[in-house]
């Protein structure tokens, strides 16, 4: 299976779609300690290549909003910690 390859001038990751792109943003935030004010925000449609990329400027996107305020969050936080700590073993 060959692996679609589209590049952005921008050089940011691009993702194909909307849907796409709000599960990179909240896998991205799942995976990594962002503190309060840094980090992916919000998704945006690229005026150079047509497609999505994460951004950490302007508003939170309501998605990502909601996650972060649900248990579910938590639950997967955790897990991933506990993941990065047998992987370090």
């Amino acid at each position: 299976m060959r692996k679609l390859m589209i590049k952005c001038v921008s050089h940011k990751k691009v993702y194909l779609n909307l849907d796409i792109a709000e599960e990179a943003l909240i896998g991205a935030r799942t995976r990594f300690d962002y503190g309060n004010q840094s980090g992916p925000v919000g998704v945006y449609q690229c005026e150079d290549c047509g497609y999505y990329h994460l951004t950490s400027q302007g508003a939170m996107s309501n998605n990502l909003a909601g996650y972060l305020s649900s248990n579910k969050f938590k639950l997967e936080k955790e897990a991933q910690q506990w993941l990065d700590k047998l992987k370090r073993k």
